[in-house]
């Protein structure tokens, strides 16, 4: 059981953690990509269409009903349209940056409670298949 001490030094250390991934530069550029995307109107929009388009014809093959080529077709042509689109690109590109650093975090801290120990990189190259560590 953990005392008072021990949860303040570990949401101290938390917070320096947090304070480390914030400044760094890449996540700084992650977030204003995602504030430009979230200050465009026009770019909020075409990610909203397309993401309800696909959620649409999820909902389409789920309930075993066949999809047009018509339907894919419209569909891949806004889909590229939205990675085409600059703001909407470099959202997207932010968004699968934070899923990355978010994931990278919870490896390593996932690993030092099974471990017992900070892991090194060996630790992560033995893996077995079906690991969701992504090594």
């Amino acid at each position: 059981m953990t005392t008072t001490n021990e949860q303040d030094a570990i949401l101290q250390k938390t917070l320096e953690l947090c304070q480390t991934i914030l400044d760094q530069g890449e996540v700084q550029m992650m977030r204003r990509d995602i504030d430009t995307f979230l200050a465009d109107d026009g770019a909020r929009t075409q990610y909203r269409l397309v993401v309800e388009k696909s959620e649409a014809l999820q909902q389409k093959q789920q309930q075993a009903v066949p999809l047009s080529q018509k339907e894919i077709e419209d569909f891949e042509k806004e889909r590229q349209a939205l990675i085409d689109n600059p703001v909407a690109r470099a959202f997207l590109d932010a968004q699968k940056g934070f899923q990355q650093v978010q994931q990278s975090v919870l490896q390593y801290v996932t690993k030092t409670i099974e471990l017992g120990r900070v892991p090194a990189p060996e630790d992560f190259a033995s893996c077995e298949p079906g690991c969701s560590c992504g090594h």
